[in-house]
């Protein structure tokens, strides 16, 4: 969370700056700010609230020069107001920094004969730096010094007075990439803020820092020794991130289903032999247990794959919140496999569970949509996802092609310990290969389900109901209405609903029930007439065999293709993604942004 960007060279920069920070505002929009050196000095331009604020004021008050520094902020320390919005400054000093300084109460009390001006963390790096410089140090002494003194996690971008031509980064815990130009470095917290600037990257490494010019860049790590890292091209281009002809971001995304969904499959299904690929060192039959960890959203896809990898490779599989895992010191085994599950690969407590997992000696994957990401760095063998750049805050296309890899995964785990037969692979697979026709199928009911939103809309709270693998998509349901439209929703197992929940319902309280005619639709629907008895307001999704047997028992019917019971979970997530979104238009709310949410979450 937070975003960064920065730019050393021979023309003017604030203009570029302030669009990398449109293109990095998923990670934050609390506040933005842009620092530049104007005659060798240090001057900036920041505002509360989303970066159209920092944009007019810059209309009206101009900044500019030829090395600058810029951020958009998601909250942790310190009220969102423009007082604490970085950049920050301290005597000759100017830093922008995402993450967390975990001892900054220590260094402000070390410091406190300085002025201290914000409710923030970050403000204590400007006057480590300016510290260091005021007692005589070099800057480049004076940075590396400063950043022995810090504990947490933090991506930094510092530019000081009197010195045009430098940039000083560092990064522990929190991604930072360099990119490379013609008479131009750039910096910036993930490869959307430079697509638009160059396609040549470096990744620092945990804790690698770095010197930048308009024609060099040095890179330290952590012991300040001299190292060099590797050049990545970025592919994908710029285009990737704009929203087209669609209204949101989000729309947009889940409208890419049915292409990013194939994407996924052509990483992991042979179409020809209708067989699972995964990597020669991903053996499952080493493999006792499966422990999937992940935050949000991607728990829920792990949720699912428990039921996949359970019930199609007989493979025990434990899921975990990452933010829980390392705290309660959890028993594994060495036949453990380790998956973790991340969008942006860049998760701190997912990364941080990820490291614990390699330090105790198990052999661990990482399954992310950003493979030059940390995770994907580090683990033993990274996975991708292939659902490109994914802008909306709350996930729509990354959820479902995390869904189609460990629906894949599964398969091969199956096929790997010889639990299916291969008339069962076969079943399995083309229905994977039938997906992205099935979630396109599923999107042509946009307009149905836009009307039910309407009325929907006016609730205050809703309850989502499923059975089996069912179960994580209504908590996923809940989670997104919540997430983009503030209406209480509550996400449950249909079997749990007469211990407590039922409670609950009164006349008009809509229960969105998930029954796709399997083995389990007889007992979802016995839990729907509960509900309905008691005056809920029903909303059942289904599919044409389901809708003929329930006819009569719902208010409205979202009537999904009919595809094997193994791969719907992905086709149910569509509607549910559909109807929190149309919930939330009608409601007015920003779908794209929602308050208080922000994209990555690179912080404990």
């Amino acid at each position: 969370m937070c975003g960064i960007i920065g730019i050393v060279g021979t023309s003017t920069v604030t203009e570029r700056l302030v669009d990398g920070l449109k293109r990095l505002e998923y990670r934050g929009y609390d506040s933005s700010g842009v620092a530049v050196l104007d005659g060798g000095k240090l001057i900036r331009q920041r505002a509360e609230g989303k970066i159209k604020g920092l944009v007019a004021k810059l209309a009206t008050d101009h900044v500019d020069g030829q090395i600058g520094i810029a951020h958009t902020r998601w909250a942790t320390h310190g009220v969102p107001n423009e007082t604490n919005a970085h950049p920050h400054f301290s005597g000759r000093v100017g830093v922008v920094h995402n993450g967390i300084i975990e001892n900054f109460l220590d260094i402000r009390k070390e410091l406190s004969h300085r002025d201290f001006r914000t409710e923030t963390d970050t403000e204590v790096v400007s006057h480590l730096v300016d510290e260091a410089l005021s007692q005589g140090l070099a800057p480049k002494e004076a940075f590396s010094q400063s950043l022995k003194k810090l504990k947490g996690a933090y991506a930094f971008g510092v530019i000081i007075d009197d010195h045009p031509d430098h940039i000083y980064c560092a990064r522990a815990g929190s991604p930072l990439a360099l990119g490379i130009g013609e008479d131009e470095m750039y910096l910036g917290s993930d490869a959307m803020a430079l697509a638009q600037l160059t396609t040549k990257l470096i990744y620092l490494e945990e804790g690698d820092w770095a010197i930048l010019t308009p024609t060099s860049y040095e890179i330290y790590d952590v012991d300040d020794n001299k190292v060099e890292r590797d050049i990545t091209i970025l592919t994908g281009g710029p285009a990737m991130a704009e929203k087209g002809n669609y209204r949101h971001f989000m729309l947009k995304e889940m409208y890419e289903q049915p292409e990013t969904i194939g994407r996924t499959l052509s990483n992991y299904i042979d179409e020809y032999r209708l067989s699972a690929n995964v990597p020669a060192e991903l053996d499952f039959s080493e493999f006792d247990r499966v422990i999937i960890i992940a935050c949000g959203t991607a728990c829920y896809a792990g949720m699912v794959a428990k039921y996949w990898f359970e019930q199609v490779a007989g493979l025990a599989v434990d899921v975990d919140i990452a933010s829980e895992f390392r705290y309660r010191k959890p028993v594994i085994s060495p036949k453990s496999l380790f998956i973790a599950v991340s969008q942006s690969g860049e998760t701190a407590d997912t990364l941080a569970a990820l490291r614990y997992c390699k330090e105790a000696g198990v052999k661990t994957a990482a399954l992310v949509n950003v493979m030059t990401s940390t995770m994907a760095r580090e683990a033993d063998i990274a996975l991708p996802i292939n659902a490109g750049p994914e802008i909306g805050v709350a996930s729509t296309k990354a959820f479902t092609s995390q869904l189609t890899a460990l629906a894949s995964l599964a398969l091969a785990a199956g096929t790997a310990r010889g639990m299916i037969s291969e008339d069962d692979q076969k079943r399995m697979a083309t229905a994977l290969i039938k997906t992205p026709r099935h979630v396109k199928q599923a999107l042509r009911l946009d307009k149905d389900i836009e009307a039910m939103a309407f009325e929907f809309s006016k609730s205050k709270s809703a309850f989502y109901l499923g059975r089996g693998s069912q179960v994580p998509i209504a908590f996923e349901g809940a989670l997104k209405l919540k997430e983009i439209s503030y209406i209480h929703a509550e996400g449950y197992a249909a079997g749990e609903l007469k211990h407590g929940p039922i409670a609950l319902i009164e006349d008009g309280t809509p229960v969105i029930v998930l029954a796709p005619y399997d083995r389990l639709f007889e007992k979802t629907i016995s839990n729907l007439q509960e509900v309905a008895s008691r005056g809920a307001h029903i909303i059942l999704i289904t599919d044409k065999e389901g809708a003929s047997h329930a006819e009569s028992m719902a208010d409205n019917m979202i009537v999904l293709p009919t595809s094997d019971s193994f791969v719907a979970p992905i086709i149910t997530t569509v509607a549910v993604q559909l109807l929190a979104y149309h919930t939330a238009v009608h409601l007015g709310t920003d779908v794209d942004q929602p308050r208080n949410l922000a994209k990555s979450v690179t912080v404990e």
